[in-house]
C-alpha cells in the first residue's frame, strides 16, 4: 500500500534513547505514524539514507538496530563511496518510507544531485512513498531554511529540493540563533513563508499543504512564520496532536 497522496513527515523528532550509547535508538512514535501514513502495511519497508553525515556506519547500524525485533523491513541507501544498491528507482519506489538524518542539508543536497536524487525523489512522493525525517531531513524537502552547514553560524540554505515550496525552520526552541534567523529571513524575502518546530515536533504535508502538527512530548509547538505587511515577520503558533 502506498500513502493516498505524496506526503512528507518533516519534523525535529529523532529516536528515542536506551541509554546505551549515541546510536542505542528506539524508535518513538512518529516512525508509527509514518506507517499509518503509508497506508499501515504489515510489514513495512524504510529505508534510511544518513548522506547527511557522510553515511556515517554508526548512524546506519544504530538505525537497523532501532528495528530488531519488530516486524519491520529495513535497508538503507549510502551513497559514500558508492551507491550501496544496484538501481537506487527501484529500491527506493519499493519502500512505504523513505527516512532522512540530520547533519548538513547542504551537503546532502549536493551529493543528492551528483545522484539524481534531487528527481527521483519527486517521482518517489508522488508514487506516494512517504517521504521523512529529522533536522537536515525536513529541511531538504523545503525550498530552504535555517543551517549550520557552513559553520557554527547559521546562514539560509535556499536551494531544497522544494517539493515543499514553503520554508522550513527545525530546533526553534533548542537553538537561539534558530528563531530570529528564520523570522529575520522570511521578513527580508530570502526565504519564502513556511513552518518552523520546536524538538520533538512534526509537520505532515498531503501534497504542499500542512495538514496537522504532532508532538511526540507535552508542551511544545510548531509555529507558521509569514512576511507582514510592514516587512516584519508574523510569528502564529500551531498547536500539534500528542502522539501515543
Amino acid at each position: 500500500m502506498a500513502a493516498g497522496a505524496p506526503t512528507v513527515l518533516a519534523t525535529s523528532i529523532g529516536f528515542d534513547s536506551r541509554g546505551r550509547g549515541p546510536t542505542d535508538w528506539s524508535p518513538g512514535p512518529v516512525f508509527d505514524l509514518a506507517f499509518e501514513l503509508a497506508g499501515s502495511p504489515a510489514r513495512p519497508r524504510i529505508c534510511h539514507l544518513a548522506t547527511a553525515t557522510g553515511d556515517d556506519p554508526a548512524r546506519v547500524a544504530g538505525f537497523y538496530g532501532a528495528f530488531a525485533g519488530r516486524d519491520v523491513d529495513v535497508s538503507h541507501l549510502s551513497l559514500f563511496p558508492m551507491p550501496t544498491v544496484p538501481d537506487l528507482r527501484a529500491h527506493l519506489l519499493a519502500q512505504d518510507v523513505v527516512w532522512v538524518g540530520g547533519g548538513s542539508v547542504a551537503n546532502l543536497l549536493a551529493v543528492w544531485r551528483v545522484h539524481g536524487l534531487d528527481e527521483l525523489f519527486r517521482e518517489v512522493w508522488e508514487a506516494g512513498v512517504v517521504l521523512g525525517g529529522v533536522s537536515a531531513g525536513s529541511l531538504c524537502w523545503h525550498a530552504g531554511g535555517t543551517t549550520d552547514s557552513f559553520g557554527p553560524e547559521l546562514r539560509p540554505v535556499t536551494d531544497g529540493l522544494a517539493l515543499l515550496p514553503s520554508s522550513n525552520s527545525v530546533h526553534h526552541d533548542s537553538e537561539p540563533r534558530r528563531r530570529p534567523l528564520y523570522r529575520q529571513l522570511v521578513a527580508d524575502g530570502t526565504l519564502p513563508p513556511g513552518h518552523a518546530t520546536e524538538d520533538g515536533v512534526g509537520l505532515v504535508y498531503r501534497g504542499t499543504e500542512l495538514v496537522e502538527a504532532v508532538a511526540d512530548r507535552p508542551g511544545k509547538a510548531a509555529y507558521r512564520v509569514d512576511r507582514g505587511p510592514d516587512g516584519t515577520a508574523v510569528e502564529t503558533r500551531v498547536e500539534p496532536r500528542r502522539l501515543r
